[in-house]
Formats: structure tokens, sequence, C-alpha cells
């Protein structure tokens, strides 16, 4: 990977902003961003998903490796439900539930039309009446159009993209290059 080109690099650092999994100060770090309908982001997550198990299992310091989530939508007309699933993200962040609606997000990924998302936040228990006023006063959008502006600074111009330790990863998305990627960075 070239260091040196500033579309390898991640401009906008992880903080206590973003929505994260682990420690700020983990050996790794790992950030993607992405959105909740594109088919190619639902892989990349289930794939951090089984780097995430690896990690408990092949690594002696639980507090090696914190994944970040940040949004991107890029406006592409394939998937007009991307902004509102990352309102629906935000709105049960709000309520303390976001890597929950994540998860859930991403698994029912075909089904994001409204009543989908009302009932996703309706098993998770959030407070449904402060969850549709915060959709319908559009409360997270600023925050989503934040990740946004920090993936376009940082020259990410569709999701997924993925940066470890604050270096994009362009390679092939299968576990055994990641691992690999993540493996080396961590030395």
């Amino acid at each position: 990977m070239n260091r040196n080109n500033h579309f390898n690099q991640l401009l906008v650092l992880p903080s206590q902003r973003d929505h994260y999994q682990g420690v700020l100060n983990a050996s790794i770090v790992l950030v993607e961003y992405g959105n909740y309908q594109c088919p190619q982001c639902r892989e990349v997550h289930q794939l951090i998903q089984e780097v995430q198990q690896y990690s408990s299992s092949g690594f002696p310091d639980e507090n090696w490796l914190c994944i970040v989530f940040r949004h991107f939508i890029d406006g592409h007309s394939a998937y007009p439900q991307a902004q509102k699933a990352a309102e629906v993200a935000e709105a049960a962040a709000a309520q303390g539930q976001f890597w929950q609606m994540h998860d859930m997000l991403f698994t029912h990924q075909e089904a994001l039309d409204d009543g989908y998302l009302v009932e996703y936040a309706n098993r998770l228990g959030l407070d449904i009446s402060q969850f549709l006023q915060d959709l319908s006063k559009q409360v997270h959008v600023d925050r989503i159009s934040q990740d946004i502006e920090g993936g376009l600074e940082s020259g990410v111009t569709t999701a997924p993209a993925l940066f470890i330790n604050g270096i994009r990863y362009r390679d092939r998305c299968n576990i055994e290059q990641l691992t690999a990627a993540i493996t080396a960075a961590s030395h």
C-alpha cells in the first residue's frame, strides 16, 4: 500500500463521537464506512464478525481490536433506503442500542421499509414515541452527514471502505486476506 497517497489515509481519526466496539487505543483500529442496504457492506459486516470471533480466541489481549462503523451513503439510486436505515441506527444509538440495531439492519437488509424499521425498534424495546420523533424531525441527519464528509475527505467514494490503523485496505475482502492484513498491522 502506498502510505504517501492522501486517499489511502483516514483523515478523520476515530474518537468518542464514533460508534465503536473495543477501545479506541487498541493495537488495531478497523474503521468501516458502510450503508445498510449495500450487499457488499453486509458481506463486510459478516466478515468483521468473523474477525471479531477469531480475535477473541486467537489473541491473548481482548482489547487488541477496535471496530468503528461510520455511515457512507453515496446517493446511489440503487440504495433508496440507506439514508433512512442510517437514521434508524442513529435513533437506536440515542437509546443505547446502536450495535443491536446495526446487526438487525444488516440481518434484514432486504426489508428496510418504514414498517419493518419500526418493527425492529419495537423488537429492541426502544421507546417508539421517541424513536419516531427522532426520525420525523431528522434529528440525526447532521451526524450521518459528518460521517459521509469524513469519508469523502479520506477518498471514500463508495461503500464499503475499510481502514486498518488509518491506512486504506484495498485488497480482497475475505477472511484470510483481511486477517493477514490485520495481523501484519499489529506488528
